[in-house]
C-alpha cells in the first residue's frame, strides 16, 4: 500500500457529488473507499484523479505490480478480473466500485475473438460483481459501450431502442449490462451502466488523434459530406456522468447513454481539425463511389489474405457511416450537462499531439 497524496483543490461539481452534497442528509459522505478496475487506463486515470481530489481512498486494480500507477496516493490491488479470489481481495473494505477493466474493441476483430471477449467482459464482470456483493459494496458503476446497441444509418438511438449489437465486443458488453442490472435487483446494490461512444481527450491515442495526425501530415483524404452523424464524448464529460449516475438515487438500476450532446459527420470533424491545425481546407473531395470501390477491393484482398486489409468496407463505414445517440435521458433525469466539446478541447489535443510526437 502506498502513501496517500494530499488532495488538491477540486471543482465543486465533483467534490460535492462524492462528498455528499447531493445526499439527502448532507452529512454522510457518499463515496469513501473506492475500487477502480481499469484505473490505469485512459478513462480510469481521469476518474481516479477526480476521486483523489475529492479526498476518497482509491484502490486500483492492475494486472501486474510491475505496471506503475498513473497517480501517487492510490492503493494497488494486483490481479485479473477473471480471478474471483483476486477480485474478492481487491473489493474488501470498499463501498463503491467503478468497473472499467475489459478487453478493448478492435477494428481488426474477428468472430473467433468472441470467446476472449466473453471471458474478460462477461465472466470478468460477474467476478467483480460477486466480489462486490461479498464485500458489502453499496454502489457499482459499469462502463459499457454504444456498441452494445449497434449502429444505424437512418436515425439516432436512445435507451428505448432495441439493442442489436453486430460485434462480439458489443454482444459481450450488452451481456455485461444484463448481469449488472440483475445483480442490482437481487442484492439491492445501487447499480448503473453507462454506454459510451468514441471517447477522446489528452492521453488517448485513439481514432480522433490518428485523424489529427493524418490531417496534419496531409495523409487524410478530404471526404465528401454524406449527411451521416457520429456521437463522441470527452473523457471529462464521461467522469462527470459516472459520478452523477453512481451517487444519485435516481440512477439506480438504469442504463444511460452519455455523449457530448452534439453529433458530427466525419467531414465536419475534418474541417474543424483543419482549422485547428491552421491548414487550408481543400475545395475538392474524394468521390464516395471511388471510396466504395476501393473498400470493395480491400474486402477482396482481406479475403485472399485471411486477414483484414487496412481499408475495407468496415473501415469505410467508420469514416462515412452513422452511429449517433441521444443522451437526453441522463440530462433530464440526473442533470448531466456536458461542459467539454470537441471544438473547445481541440487546442489542448493538438498541443499534446505535437509535444508528445504521437
Amino acid at each position: 500500500m502506498s502513501t496517500r497524496m494530499s488532495p488538491t483543490k477540486s471543482s465543486a461539481s465533483y467534490s460535492e457529488i462524492v462528498n455528499g452534497a447531493i445526499n439527502p442528509n448532507h452529512n454522510e459522505k457518499v463515496v469513501k473507499r473506492v475500487l477502480v478496475t481499469g484505473g490505469n487506463g485512459f478513462i480510469g486515470r481521469y476518474l481516479v484523479s477526480r476521486l483523489l481530489e475529492a479526498d476518497c481512498h482509491v484502490r486500483i486494480l492492475i494486472r501486474s505490480a510491475l505496471h506503475t500507477p498513473a497517480h501517487a496516493g492510490v492503493e494497488i490491488a494486483e490481479g485479473d478480473v477473471r480471478d474471483l479470489s483476486a477480485m474478492k481481495k481487491a473489493a474488501i473494505g470498499c463501498d463503491t466500485v467503478f468497473h472499467l477493466a475489459g478487453k478493448a474493441h478492435s477494428l481488426s476483430e474477428v468472430q473467433g475473438n468472441e470467446e476472449d471477449y466473453r471471458s474478460i467482459i462477461v465472466d470478468g464482470t460477474r467476478n467483480v460483481l460477486d466480489a462486490a456483493v461479498a464485500a458489502g459494496v453499496r454502489r457499482f458503476a459499469y462502463f459499457s459501450s454504444v456498441k452494445a446497441m449497434g449502429e444505424t444509418a437512418s436515425q439516432g438511438l436512445d435507451e428505448d431502442s432495441e439493442p442489436r449489437p453486430t460485434t462480439a465486443y458489443g454482444r459481450c458488453k450488452l451481456a455485461g449490462e444484463h448481469l449488472v442490472l440483475d445483480y442490482g435487483k437481487r442484492t439491492g446494490m445501487h447499480v448503473v451502466a453507462l454506454r459510451l461512444p468514441l471517447t477522446y481527450g489528452v492521453g488517448n491515442k485513439g481514432n480522433l488523434l490518428r485523424m489529427i495526425a493524418a490531417i496534419d501530415s496531409g495523409r487524410f483524404p478530404p471526404l465528401p459530406e454524406v449527411g451521416t452523424r457520429r456521437s463522441i464524448l470527452h473523457v471529462r464529460n464521461a467522469v462527470h456522468a459516472v459520478l452523477l449516475a453512481a451517487t444519485l438515487p435516481k440512477g439506480n438500476g438504469e442504463v444511460y447513454i452519455v455523449t457530448d450532446g452534439k453529433n458530427y459527420s466525419t467531414r465536419e470533424l475534418y474541417e474543424i481539425i483543419c482549422r485547428g491545425l491552421r491548414r487550408p481546407i481543400p475545395n475538392w473531395t474524394v468521390p464516395l463511389n471511388l471510396l466504395k470501390a476501393l473498400a470493395r477491393a480491400g474486402d477482396t484482398i482481406g479475403a485472399l489474405r485471411g486477414k483484414r486489409f487496412m481499408f475495407d468496407s468496415d473501415a469505410l463505414d467508420k469514416l462515412v457511416g452513422s452511429a449517433w445517440y441521444s443522451s437526453q435521458k441522463i440530462c433530464s433525469e440526473l442533470g448531466y450537462h456536458p461542459s467539454h466539446s470537441f471544438e473547445k478541447s481541440l487546442p489542448e489535443l493538438i498541443l499534446w499531439y505535437r509535444q508528445a510526437a504521437v
